[in-house]
């Protein structure tokens, strides 16, 4: 008996240590389907991925190429998270009709607002093609001549690739450029927006709370896929009809409860699990600490002026919701870098991996590869330090900056034929525009001369009282004159003089060296990754999120963040009471939800309890891009949708423990409640399909 129990923790402990992963959903058969069954699930792997027949993968789209979303009915409704839809909602919002502050409910087909530019994609098939990508790449190929017989490789089998002609063809790499996958996807285009919470709900604890654990947030939106007469894709039209999905989502009524089965899948934008231990300790002690200065420096300045000023709060709120993601969490992955000892374990499987080398006889083969990686990153330091201090302060962060950059980049297209001169500025005219949008000049000196310290100690703030550019008339006005007027204009204002030599040393000296460096890593990254699968085999291996589709499982999960603590995987309504600060811009919420759970008018969406569940945490894998994806349940049922991860687990996308990482969730049943009670467009609840798994016949 005593064997058998210890052959049974054995077997707990080896699942609990497979719940990580990002897997590519047409290689499911097998383990990945064993452990599905072992932790509680019951879908196969046709279920989750069929080109013959109609799978979960078929109800799930890329959103805009950022985030995830997901059909949940036969009418094309598509679900995905508030904060992916922010800027849609956002640029329909006004002083007068504040969609950001009110929310917004359509009420007929009639009442959902299109969206210029806004697009989901669908996978319709995916093909293992690393033998004819990689056909005659060979290993003493320089890096240039290996990616131009890659790229020429890939040219021929997106050309040859059978597809319908409405559908487009991508390839990617996995597993650092070791394998590649195509891609057949269909595009729609015409996506219109249906209804969002007011972002007291859909922003509920808005910075204080993101990235952590409790959480009280209502992150949804909803969205409609409308197609052409022959359900294909098709550009705005007035005439275009509600999507038919070939899959849509049923929507549980049932729930979750600690240790449910859990699947999450989506788009996952980019982790770096491979990572030797020398690259993880510099972006914990060299890139992160910059990259949180810069941006906390700003968000100060920001931060002030949306709680000072309705306008600039429905300017900024698009922009502040995208600074203060990232420096948040990047806070959160040094904190759980540290505390999960993640550096110290990447260096022990280094001596594993060393060790195995020299039993199997691979040293010669293999040995060089991580002690060159050590004396590349530390010569990369330096650099990628500057590099990124420039990229935040004139990429991320200044607006004014940006508007430089572009400025830059028209006065080189200075030196090209006029139809390509004209075509640059054309794009430039464009992008400015959209800058000016939602532009405060006065914000924006503040934000310039709260960061420009970390990046140099020569600066003039009184730029932004002599330049031309932080007026859209005057700067466009400036564009249209000649090459030679232009470049007069442009060498004369105040901001691009401060500016432009620096863009001009990173564009000639940082960006080269980086690049060069940059290339050199990668080089051996893709040898240290195709090194540790030949000799290491026996580790699980799954391939560094890149935007495409995958899937992670695991479970309804609670987690101990620090001593003597322990977080419970379930909030609910009383929380958000419980947190509630009338006019206070992260913690009010709206009378008309306090008058709800007042009288607990819940609906059907209470649990047994007769409590109203708003969010829950499992153990699934995710990053950014799975913004929106739907967790479902053992059977495939929509139960939740996930929207972020616990501060302590954002390290997740360099080294994922199951002790401490959590994804979290949207209560599905919150989401219709609000939808419902809140909202009042019952007829949106009408459109789905909702089921009662756990309820016995």
């Amino acid at each position: 008996m005593k064997l058998i129990k210890i052959f049974f923790l054995f077997i707990i402990f080896q699942l609990q240590a497979q719940q990580g992963g990002m897997w590519i959903p047409s290689l499911l058969e097998g383990i990945n389907e064993t452990e599905i069954e072992a932790l509680g699930g019951a879908l196969t792997a046709s279920d989750i991925y069929d080109i013959n027949n109609s799978s979960l993968k078929d109800a799930i789209a890329h959103f805009n190429n950022g985030c995830t979303s997901e059909v949940i009915s036969l009418k094309g409704l598509l679900l995905t998270n508030h904060h992916c839809g922010y800027s849609q909602i956002q640029s329909h919002s006004s002083l007068e009709n504040d969609y950001l502050k009110n929310g917004f409910w359509a009420m007929s087909l009639n009442e959902e607002i299109p969206n210029d530019e806004l697009f989901v994609d669908f996978v319709v098939r995916i093909e293992d093609v690393t033998e004819v990508v990689l056909a005659g790449v060979t290993e003493t190929m320089d890096a240039k001549a290996r990616q131009s017989k890659i790229d020429s490789n890939s040219y021929y089998v997106r050309t040859e690739a059978t597809k319908e002609d409405w559908q487009n063809v991508g390839i990617k790499a996995f597993y650092q450029g070791n394998q590649y996958y195509l891609f057949i996807y269909e595009r729609y285009e015409d996506i219109r927006l249906v209804g969002a919470p007011p972002t007291s709900i859909g922003k509920f604890g808005s910075d204080t709370d993101n990235w952590v654990w409790p959480r009280h947030t209502g992150d949804f939106a909803v969205f409609r896929i409308y197609a052409d007469a022959n359900n294909r894709p098709a550009k705005y039209a007035t005439n275009n009809v509600p999507y038919t999905p070939k899959h849509h989502l049923p929507i549980s009524l049932d729930g979750v409860a600690e240790d449910d089965f859990t699947l999450v899948m989506g788009f996952p934008g980019t982790t770096n699990e491979y990572l030797p231990a020398v690259a993880v300790n510099q972006v914990v002690n060299k890139i992160n600490p910059a990259n949180i200065a810069i941006r906390e420096s700003a968000l100060k300045v920001i931060d002030a002026n949306m709680k000072a000023s309705d306008k600039v709060r429905i300017q900024y709120a698009s922009k502040q919701a995208r600074i203060a993601n990232a420096w948040k969490k990047w806070i959160g992955e040094n904190q759980g870098i540290a505390k999960s000892g993640a550096i110290d374990i990447k260096r022990a499987l280094e001596e594993k991996f060393k060790n195995e080398l020299l039993k199997k006889g691979l040293n010669n083969q293999y040995g060089s590869v991580l002690p060159e990686l050590e004396t590349l990153y530390q010569s990369f330091e330096a650099v990628n330090l500057n590099r990124n201090k420039f990229v935040e302060v004139f990429v991320r962060t200044s607006e004014l900056m940006q508007i430089m950059m572009q400025l830059a980049q028209l006065e080189n297209a200075t030196m090209a034929d006029d139809a390509t001169f004209n075509k640059a500025k054309e794009g430039v005219s464009a992008r400015l525009k959209s800058i000016y949008r939602n532009y405060n000049p006065q914000v924006d000196k503040e934000v310039f001369q709260a960061i420009i310290p970390h990046f140099t100690d020569k600066f003039d703030a009184s730029i932004y009282n002599k330049t031309a550019f932080t007026n859209q008339k005057l700067a466009l006005k400036i564009l249209e004159g000649s090459k030679a007027d232009i470049v007069k204009a442009l060498n004369k204002d105040a901001a691009y003089q401060f500016a432009k030599p620096h863009i001009t040393k990173f564009y000639n000296e940082v960006e080269p060296e980086w690049q060069i460096k940059n290339t050199q890593i990668n080089n051996l990254q893709r040898q240290y990754m195709k090194a540790l699968m030949e000799v290491l085999p026996d580790e699980r291996y799954f391939p560094d999120a890149n935007g495409t589709l995958r899937v992670t499982y695991g479970k309804v999960k609670g987690y101990a963040p620090r001593d003597a603590v322990y977080y419970e995987p379930i909030t609910y309504l009383d929380g958000v009471i419980e947190k509630y600060v009338p006019r206070d811009y992260e913690f009010d919420v709206p009378q008309k939800l306090i008058d709800l759970h007042k009288t607990k008018n819940y609906g059907n969406y209470a649990d047994s309890n007769g409590k109203l569940p708003v969010a829950f945490i499992g153990t699934n894998h995710t990053t950014g891009g799975n913004s929106g994806s739907p967790a479902v349940d053992a059977n495939g049922n929509l139960v939740g949708l996930n929207f972020d991860r616990v501060w302590e687990g954002t390290m997740s996308d360099i080294y994922y423990d199951p002790e401490i990482c959590r994804n979290i969730m949207v209560d599905i049943r919150y989401v219709l409640f609000i939808i419902d009670k809140f909202a009042g467009a019952t007829h949106l609840v009408d459109e789905m399909t909702l089921v009662h798994p756990k309820q016995k016949d």
